[in-house]
């Protein structure tokens, strides 16, 4: 069983950048198919980024394209999301997440069966 540790979160001013790490043990990291979530108060969880195993193609939510990039370091077994431009909506707790393989419905969360604690990020304006 793989367990995921997030880190990084913290208070950022709107404009700036936050990088958030997952640190993955357990289960091959290199094949997993991983992503990042997050959920704001009151609100449902929302798809962030997701990246498979071999790092060709890379997906966003709308929301973030062009402002965050999500990449994995499969030597580190670490999957990471760069966050700039930063908004106060941005704010929320960010979780990781893997699943054992992509699944074309991955922005519903469908198939990832671990997730990691969460790491709150806090954008002010």
């Amino acid at each position: 069983q793989v367990q995921l540790v997030e880190s990084g979160g913290g208070l950022a001013q709107a404009g700036g950048s936050l990088r958030l790490s997952c640190a993955a043990s357990g289960r091959t990291f290199s094949t997993l198919f991983m992503a990042w979530f997050r959920q704001a108060p009151g609100k449902q969880r929302e798809f962030v980024a997701a990246i498979p195993w071999n790092t060709y193609y890379t997906y966003y939510a709308d929301s973030v394209k062009g402002r965050f990039t999500i990449s994995r370091d499969n030597a580190k077994n670490t999957v990471y999301l760069q966050m700039n431009n930063l908004k106060p909506e941005d704010t929320a707790v960010y979780y990781c997440a893997a699943a054992r393989s992509f699944n074309s419905d991955y922005a519903r969360g469908t198939g990832f069966d671990v997730w990691g604690q969460g790491t709150q990020v806090t954008v002010s304006s």
